[in-house]
């Protein structure tokens, strides 16, 4: 992997990345590649979101509902086939490339933002 450039503390702070809860998923036939629709609660000052993630290696329709995640809240909404992805929701690869999603290990209010 190349070496990252350094970038300035403010910059890593226009990143807005909030903790929420996935409530809803479901089949996303549309989306070139496999993916779920998300309902995501981000808390009561962004509300809920829709996404499309890439996961469907690693996860079920059935385990995702109650899951915690993080997700980057002020990109621009993206139009992905019929939908738009109003968040993205924040993975790293497995051994073999494929999404697992990144979460924090014990409960947190949701809308609480990385740092």
């Amino acid at each position: 992997m190349p070496e990252t450039q350094p970038i300035a503390f403010d910059d890593f702070l226009k990143v807005d990345v909030r903790v929420g809860r996935i409530i809803s998923a479901s089949p996303f036939p549309e989306a070139r590649k496999p993916a779920f629709r998300l309902t995501i609660d981000l808390g009561p000052e962004i509300g809920t979101k829709s996404s499309s993630a890439q996961i469907t290696r690693n996860y079920t329709l059935d385990e995702l509902p109650g899951r915690l995640v993080l997700c980057v809240v002020n990109f621009p909404p993206r139009q992905i086939g019929p939908m738009m992805s109003e968040v993205l929701t924040l993975g790293v690869p497995d051994a073999d490339g494929e999404v697992m999603l990144i979460a924090p290990d014990r409960a947190v209010p949701l809308g609480g933002r990385l740092y």
